[in-house]
């Protein structure tokens, strides 16, 4: 199609997933300050005025998990069990074990954790080689966490959704046709004044008034209403915005989520190994677009599967670029996490606004091939 619209979404820090997902990766990071070669695979429930962490940890540590998770809330913001769930008041329940000697006994021989296939992808579209439609939304949902903070709009609440719709020809970013904005407030603001501030304050903010005309549709708070949220609006989980956490929907995902996971887990590693790898092909000019995918099996060292896709945009066969990529990468859970220095304590800074993009972590760094 020479003309088409996409859309991709990002969620606020505060959103009830969203603050599972810290939960998770900071036990993990926790965990990896005091034992770099920490097992750690946690999962984050989040309910009216309610937490729930189980999962299994294997580590020379000793944390404080309840203690970690209320930190969490206050770091947010949740501090009224009456429109979403109090710190302070909150109740924090745990299951948590050590890692099954099954599977321990592949992953202590340098194999996979598990069975799976992973992706990996760039484009030429933003300058961190990351589709627009969710690099735009990435900025404005971090935006909004940005002007709560700090008071510059001092009625709104941790909770929110930005939804962004781009219009493209030829596959190249025209304008954005509708961009969505819900996010939580306190109660008797007017939505009008909403309206106005979002706009001045975040809209206008991020996105080049060029993509922006008169057509552009812009819905803030549609409902009218949104003061109930975080986990007393809506459950919250570990793990369930895969999408928001890779490229919007614009490129595939092979399932497996990130937060919670040490590094000898292949769903993530792997996943931050082939964004490394596709976005230093496009960076290096040997595509225009590269979508990757690898699989593994358990207790495994090397990959089952490698599979490169570049649209007919690459400047070489895609067959020299694998070729090319088995020569200078190590994809062994091992070699990954040596190469991009997956044991330190990074993850608390990987978990909001997505994984990969706009970041300050070794698989974003560009290298020559």
């Amino acid at each position: 199609m020479s003309k088409y619209f996409f859309t991709s979404e990002s969620v606020t820090e505060g959103h009830p997933d969203k603050v599972c997902d810290l939960i998770s990766d900071t036990i993990l990071d926790e965990c990896l300050k005091q034992d770099e070669f920490s097992r750690v695979a946690i999962e984050t429930f989040a309910s009216k005025n309610l937490i729930v962490l189980a999962g299994q940890i294997t580590a020379n540590a000793i944390i404080n998990a309840k203690e970690i998770a209320k930190n969490v809330l206050k770091e947010i913001g949740y501090d009224n069990e009456n429109t979403d769930i109090d710190y302070r008041t909150c109740k924090i329940e745990t299951n948590i074990t050590k890692q099954s000697t099954d599977i321990a006994m592949g992953v202590n021989i340098g194999g996979a954790g598990d069975q799976g296939i992973m992706f990996g992808y760039a484009c030429d579209e933003t300058k961190e080689l990351m589709p627009f439609a969710i690099s735009i939304a990435h900025k404005l949902a971090k935006k909004l966490t940005e002007v709560r903070k700090n008071k510059e709009i001092d009625y709104l609440r941790p909770d929110g959704k930005v939804q962004v719709t781009v219009e493209y020809e030829d596959d190249i970013p025209l304008r954005i046709d509708t961009i969505l904005i819900s996010s939580q407030h306190l109660e008797n603001i007017k939505l009008q004044t909403i309206k106005k501030d979002i706009i001045e304050k975040v809209i206008y903010k991020v996105i080049e008034k060029k993509y922006i005309d008169k057509n552009t549709k812009i819905y803030i708070n549609p409902t009218g209403r949104f003061v109930i949220g975080g986990p007393l609006g809506d459950t919250g989980l570990t793990g369930r915005k895969i999408i928001i956490d890779t490229y919007g929907g614009y490129a595939k995902h092979g399932g497996g989520a990130f937060s919670g996971k040490d590094a000898s887990k292949v769903d993530r590693s792997s996943a931050y190994m082939l964004r490394h790898i596709a976005k230093n092909i496009v960076a290096n000019g040997l595509a225009k677009k590269c979508e990757l995918q690898v699989s593994y099996a358990i207790g495994i060292k090397e990959p089952v599967s490698i599979f490169i896709n570049t649209f007919g945009t690459s400047s070489i066969p895609d067959e020299e670029i694998i070729k090319l990529i088995k020569e200078k990468f190590d994809l062994t859970p091992d070699g990954i996490i040596k190469y991009l220095e997956l044991r330190k304590p990074i993850y608390t800074k990987t978990t909001n606004y997505g994984h990969f993009g706009d970041k300050d972590v070794s698989w974003e760094k560009i290298i020559k091939l």
